[in-house]
């Protein structure tokens, strides 16, 4: 696995990482029928490299957090494994005191005193974004994140948020990414690179289309592919985080999906090769 810096901090974390969306639910909706595979693929990503784990409160009505406390402390019993948590706070819940009950609340449900990372999933126009960041400053200075960051932010809203902050930075914007969705290479992610912020590129596969879809584009991927012995998936993830200052947080609850995700930023292709695929 390969590493990168987060925002302007001193932390190194891997270029991919881990998501849960769909693990125990969905949108404030949970489903406990495949607790125990959801356990054990965060694991199984941690243990093989990919120890940023990103999820969130609206995920599985909060059932999906308490699967990654349940993996967390399947982790501690068995070695000393190291673990970045990210979590979300719901649009709904940006009110500063619903912020700080929402962090408390993620919290119990992960089994941590600090996480580390929060970030707002998604804006909400109708929530004054200061109130917001004053909130999550508050969570900072009382020790229960370590880091924070938005999701879904432009670049102009990105802006908006930092310009509220007083004391702290934002780290990362958390959007979707992909070759299938380039949409932030047009304003976002040269944003995100002047500005020293990370880019965490959510459904890097494109929402799992990348072994389905009859793009005619992916014929040379594919050549790739064959040239250096990897999937289209890896080739692809390859180039995504390859493009600096992204980190792809893939999910996957296939053993073998989980164990290719995390092999996929372990070779390098030529500059020639990566240009190539960004122009396709």
């Amino acid at each position: 696995m390969r590493y990168t810096r987060l925002g302007k901090t001193d932390e190194s974390v891997p270029l991919i990482g881990f998501g849960t969306w769909r693990l125990g639910g969905g949108w404030w909706s949970e489903d406990r029928s495949q607790d125990e595979r959801a356990i054990e693929a965060i694991v199984l990503a941690v243990k093989k490299g990919c120890w940023l784990i990103d999820t969130a409160e609206a995920y599985g009505g909060g059932h999906t957090e308490e699967l990654v406390g349940s993996a967390l402390r399947r982790l501690r019993s068995e070695g000393d494994y190291e673990v970045f948590v990210a979590t979300k706070v719901a649009p709904e819940h940006l009110h500063y005191d619903d912020v700080i009950r929402s962090c408390e609340a993620s919290l119990k449900r992960l089994g941590l005193k600090q996480v580390d990372l929060y970030q707002v999933h998604w804006p909400n126009e109708r929530i004054d974004i200061a109130e917001t960041m004053s909130a999550f400053e508050r969570l900072i200075e009382e020790g229960k994140t370590r880091y924070i960051g938005v999701s879904n932010f432009s670049a102009k809203q990105v802006e908006e948020a930092q310009s509220s902050l007083r004391k702290y930075e934002l780290v990362s914007d958390q959007v979707s990414y992909s070759f299938f969705d380039r949409k932030p290479e047009a304003e976002l992610l040269p944003y995100c690179r002047k500005n020293n912020l990370t880019l965490i590129a959510y459904s890097p596969l494109g929402r799992g289309i990348v072994n389905s879809s009859s793009d005619k584009r992916l014929a040379k991927i594919d050549e790739l592919a064959t040239k250096y012995n990897k999937t289209r998936a890896q080739i692809l993830l390859n180039w995504l985080v390859s493009r600096g200052g992204v980190v792809a947080i893939p999910k996957a609850a296939d053993p073998k999906h989980i164990e290719e995700n995390a092999s996929a930023a372990d070779f390098e292709m030529t500059e020639g090769e990566y240009t190539l695929i960004s122009r396709l």
